[in-house]
């Protein structure tokens, strides 16, 4: 039993404050990993779950937090056993990246942006592995292949800011192992990643665990990635352990109520089979179904679309040579068409890096189009003047992935929303405050938030500012680029509620981005599927996600991990060939798509993707 344990922690207590009179954030908290075995780490935003992991890597005290009391040991292939709370730090640094490594949720405050990745690749190599800086190079080339990033020669060339949420997160995957640790502390790992990249990353963790008999830490709030690979689940609520057992024994028969209600609150794919309209959550707190007074709204299709895509086409130019000339491009989305009509929810679903953030940004007039229209209320984006961009910027708002990016840190949650108001000139003094008093409300936040700064709220709390602040200029079109991914399903599934009943009530229309297949199911009229900057599948959600006709969207809906243990599992077969370039020479001219109409409005994809 001891040969195979990588880390025993027992009765781990971590405060935050001044020395002596901490506040406890984790309880009396313990576990074991053993070797080849994977330990999940469940619970809602703020249960202790980062900070249990963070107090493991020697990282808590950077962020001012202290083991109050516990050990914790950390076993190595070399029959080492390191006191992990009592080690000094040069040890730690001896550790860290080589026998035990994390990865982070959010890569941009991984990556340090000033240098490349092959730079930020190859150091932990160097320096664990002591090889030359060629053996290096091939090494992290080879763990970029596995992490499926196209062109990754090119790639390893670019700096952070360069590259999608998903690619960077699975470079923080190929860092953490590429130097093969013992444990593996998986902190929300695959939260940014579409589903066919997660599974291939789900895999990769799984066989470098048997090849290296690696103990893996699982933290996540997907029950279904818990159902995939957890041995053992452990679940966090409030800084204290409420389940802990066989992954098979608690997700198949909590015995706590938190665990029941975590386990309703996820969503399922498939539960909206036989419908067509969008359907309200569950929500964890009293683990019902919502009453719904009014039914959802279809939208009106006999009228005139408010949003118009035609054959849209963005390019990113690369430059080299002596003279910095343009040589190669990015076609990073290829001749896309749709529509979105008032009062619609159309969601588009594909892999990090397929261009789905890219043609959002295009629709909000945030970045240049080199070909096709954008029409919004029969307007060309692309006639307007900067005037007219203005009033548009009115009736088409975006609510980003990361709320805490997106708002500013000196001013209070009320200057903040006020600001648009001021801006386009719509309302000044008290009538602008009754305003966002009035939007806070709506959003379920109350009057005494607004004096309050960003750092003072959860995650869940700051996207439901943003959308507030969406929602202040009233306008027609709103675009969600990953607005939930990042939340816990509790949290998800109250600001998933709060969008549908916007939509109800305001006739608000939505481009809804997500890689998360079971929410877009719930959300969306209408979806987009698209892969290699094109729009491979298009059409209604029932008949997308019922009738599935082009190979990849079946790969993308065989992929979705559940959390039913009992429910038959078609095995996944990923897309084993090489990832397909997107880099052409200036003068490459791609084929056009061609599809064919499956049932009313279903079309597929007929012509190669190229």
């Amino acid at each position: 039993m001891e040969q195979n344990l990588v880390a025993r922690v027992r009765n781990l207590s971590v405060g935050f404050g001044p020395r002596g009179s901490e506040s406890a954030v984790v309880r009396d908290v313990s576990f074991e990993v053993m070797r080849g075995q994977t330990l999940a780490i469940v619970g809602e935003s703020g249960s202790g779950k980062s900070v249990t992991s963070m107090a493991m890597m020697g990282l808590v005290k950077r962020a001012g937090g202290r083991v109050l009391s516990g050990s914790m040991e950390l076993h190595t292939r070399n029959n080492e056993t390191i006191d992990l709370v009592n080690a000094p730090e040069s040890v730690l640094r001896r550790l860290r990246g080589a026998a035990m490594s994390m990865i982070f949720q959010e890569p941009m405050t991984s990556l340090n942006p000033v240098f490349k990745i092959s730079a930020q690749l190859t150091e932990a190599i160097v320096l664990h592995k002591r090889c030359n800086r060629a053996a290096a190079e091939a090494q992290a080339l080879r763990m970029l292949d596995l992490v499926r990033i196209p062109d990754a020669r090119q790639v390893m060339g670019r700096y952070p800011h360069e590259l999608s949420g998903g690619m960077r997160q699975r470079i923080m995957i190929a860092m953490s192992l590429v130097c093969e640790p013992t444990l593996l502390i998986a902190d929300e790992p695959t939260t940014a990643l579409d589903v066919t990249v997660q599974a291939q990353i789900l895999r990769i963790i799984k066989e470098l665990q048997e090849d290296l008999a690696m103990g893996v830490i699982f933290i996540t709030h997907d029950m279904g990635v818990v159902a995939e690979v957890a041995d053992q689940v452990m679940v966090m609520k409030k800084g204290e352990t409420v389940e802990h057992g066989a992954a098979r024994e608690v997700l198949l028969a909590p015995t706590q109520r938190y665990t029941q209600a975590l386990l309703a609150a996820v969503p399922k794919i498939g539960s909206m089979r036989g419908t067509s309209l969008p359907a309200k959550f569950a929500l964890i707190e009293d683990n019902t179904e919502p009453t719904q007074a009014l039914p959802p709204l279809a939208p009106d299709y006999a009228g005139a679309p408010i949003l118009s895509v035609k054959a849209l086409s963005i390019r990113y130019d690369l430059k080299g040579g002596l003279l910095g000339k343009v040589q190669r491009r990015v076609h990073a989305v290829e001749g896309i068409d749709f529509d979105i009509y008032p009062g619609e929810t159309l969601a588009l679903v594909g892999e990090s890096g397929c261009g789905k953030s890219t043609s959002a940004r295009a629709v909000a007039g945030l970045m240049p189009i080199q070909g096709g229209d954008i029409r919004f209320g029969g307007q060309n984006l692309a006639s307007l003047s900067k005037g007219g961009m203005q009033r548009l910027r009115r009736d088409i708002q975006m609510v980003f992935q990361d709320p805490y990016a997106s708002l500013n840190p000196r001013l209070t949650i009320e200057d903040s929303l006020l600001e648009p108001l001021q801006v386009h000139r719509i309302a000044q003094g008290e009538a602008a405050r009754k305003i966002v008093l009035d939007l806070l409300e709506r959003v379920g936040l109350s009057a005494e938030h607004a004096q309050r700064y960003p750092h003072e709220f959860s995650g869940g709390q700051r996207q439901r500012i943003c959308i507030a602040r969406a929602l202040t200029l009233s306008p027609k079109l709103i675009i969600a680029d990953e607005a939930v991914s990042a939340l816990d399903v509790s949290i998800q599934a109250q600001v998933i509620n709060l969008l549908q009943d916007l939509q109800r009530d305001m006739g608000i229309a939505f481009l809804f981005i997500s890689h998360d297949l079971a929410v877009v199911e719930r959300v969306s009229h209408r979806v987009g599927v698209m892969y290699h900057g094109r729009i491979v599948e298009i059409g209604p959600r029932r008949a997308v996600f019922e009738n599935p006709q082009h190979a990849y969207t079946q790969k993308l809906l065989s992929a979705v991990p559940s959390a039913d243990l009992n429910a038959a599992r078609t095995p996944f077969s990923l897309m084993e060939e090489a990832v397909p370039s997107r880099i052409y020479d200036v003068n490459h001219r791609a084929q056009a798509m061609s599809y064919r109409e499956v049932s009313p409005g279903h079309f597929v994809a007929t012509s190669a993707v190229a």
